[in-house]
C-alpha cells in the first residue's frame, strides 16, 4: 500500500517519511513548501507540490499514486501568529483538514493518521496529563488541533474510515543534521539562537510550583516521534473498519526550563548565564505526557534521552549556522 504524507517537507514530516520509508514503506509526500524543504525527501519518494485547500490536487494525487492510508502532518503550527492571524489558521488547519477528509472518504482511503499536539489541553492543573484529561486549548492554533481531532472522529464514525489522532508533546532532535528544525520557535532552538549571538537564553519565569520555580515539559525526540507514526499507521492498516485511537506522544518525564539550559550549555560548552525574565502569558508551569495508552496500543515507547535530544539538535543547528561558536568550559 502507499501512504501520502501531507506536510512531508516539514521538520517532522521529513522524519516520518525517512522512518516510513526505511521501515519498508511505499509514500508520496504533498506539501506546498511554503516552509517545507524539497531537499528533505528521500531519492525515490515522489514529491507532489500543492495545498490541503485544493481539492482537485489532493484527489488526483490520491487517485494517481493509488494511495490506501493518509498521514496528514500539513499545519500552520505558530502559536503567536495564529494569535495574530486566527481566520488563516482555521482556513488552512481546519477547511483543509475538510477538504482532504472529503477526498480520502471519496476515494475510500481506508486509513487515515492526524497530527494533533499537547496543545489541546491548555493549562492542565494534573501532574500527568493522559488522553481522557479534559481539553481547553488557549490559541487558536490549539483550537485548530482540537477541532481537527473532532472531525477526524466524526468522519471516522459515520464513514468506518480507521483514524488516530496522535497528541505531540514538545518535540526535539534530529536523526542527523541535514533533517534538523530551521525554525525558532521552541525552547531548544531559542537558547541555541542566543549562545550563538553571544547572549543570555532567557528563562520566562522563574516562580513557578515547580522543584527549581521554572515551567516543566516532557521533551520528546523527533525520532521516536516518526517511529509512532509507523506504529500507528501499521496499527490502522490491520485494524477493523471504524478504529478510533487518540494517544500521546511524550516520555512521561518532566525536564524543567532551568535543567534544559543547563543541558545545553554542557553540550554546546557555552556556559552563558541565563536571564529571568517575567512569565509569558498562559504557560502552564508543568505539562507532562501520561505515556502508557500508546505502549499499550501500538507496542511503541520512547527510546531517546533528553542529551541525545539536545546533542543531535546542536549538530543540526551547527550545520545551519557554520558561526556557531564553542568555548571551552571554565
Amino acid at each position: 500500500m502507499t501512504w501520502l504524507i501531507t506536510g512531508g517537507a516539514g521538520y517532522i514530516g521529513g522524519h516520518v517519511v525517512r522512518a516510513m520509508t526505511e521501515a519498508g514503506e511505499r509514500t508520496v509526500v504533498y506539501d506546498d513548501l511554503s516552509t517545507g524543504i524539497a531537499a528533505r525527501v528521500p531519492d525515490g519518494v515522489p514529491l507532489v507540490t500543492g495545498s490541503t485547500l485544493d481539492a482537485d490536487r489532493v484527489a488526483a494525487v490520491l487517485r494517481e499514486h493509488d494511495v490506501a492510508g493518509v498521514i496528514h502532518l500539513a499545519a500552520k503550527k505558530q502559536v503567536g501568529e495564529s494569535v495574530e492571524q486566527p481566520l488563516r489558521y482555521y482556513r488552512e488547519n481546519v477547511e483543509g483538514l475538510r477538504v482532504l477528509l472529503e477526498a480520502v472518504t471519496e476515494a475510500r482511503v481506508p486509513s487515515f493518521v492526524f497530527s494533533s499536539s499537547a496543545s489541546v489541553y491548555g493549562m492542565p492543573d494534573v501532574d500527568l496529563v493522559t488522553e481522557d484529561t479534559p481539553c481547553a486549548p488557549m490559541s487558536p492554533y490549539g483550537e485548530t488541533k482540537l477541532a481537527g481531532e473532532w472531525l477526524t472522529r466524526a468522519t471516522g464514525r459515520a464513514t468506518g474510515l480507521r483514524t488516530a489522532c496522535l497528541r505531540y508533546f514538545n518535540v526535539a532532535g534530529a536523526a542527523s543534521p541535514e533533517l534538523a528544525d530551521t525554525g525558532v520557535f521552541n525552547l531548544v532552538p531559542m537558547v541555541f539562537e542566543k549562545l550563538t549571538e553571544g547572549a543570555a537564553p532567557r528563562v520566562f519565569g522563574a516562580d513557578y510550583p515547580t522543584p527549581d520555580g521554572t515551567c516543566v515539559r516532557d521533551y520528546i525526540h523527533i525520532s521516536d516521534v516518526a517511529e509512532a507514526h509507523v506504529a500507528a499507521a501499521r496499527r490502522l492498516a490491520a485494524a477493523p473498519e471504524g478504529t478510533d485511537l487518540t494517544l500521546n506522544i511524550g516520555r512521561g518525564e518532566g525536564v524543567s526550563v532551568r535543567e534544559m539550559v543547563d543541558l545545553i550549555a554542557d553540550v554546546t560548552g557555552i556556559a552563558t548565564p541565563a536571564e529571568v525574565t517575567d512569565r509569558r502569558p498562559g504557560d502552564p508551569a508543568r505539562v507532562v505526557a501520561a505515556a502508557d495508552r500508546i505502549g499499550t496500543e501500538l507496542g511503541w515507547t520512547a527510546k531517546r534521552d533528553v542529551r541525545e535530544m539536545v546533542e543531535s539538535a546542536w549538530a543540526g543547528w551547527q550545520r545551519q549556522h557554520p558561526e556557531a561558536r564553542t568555548r571551552p568550559r571554565g
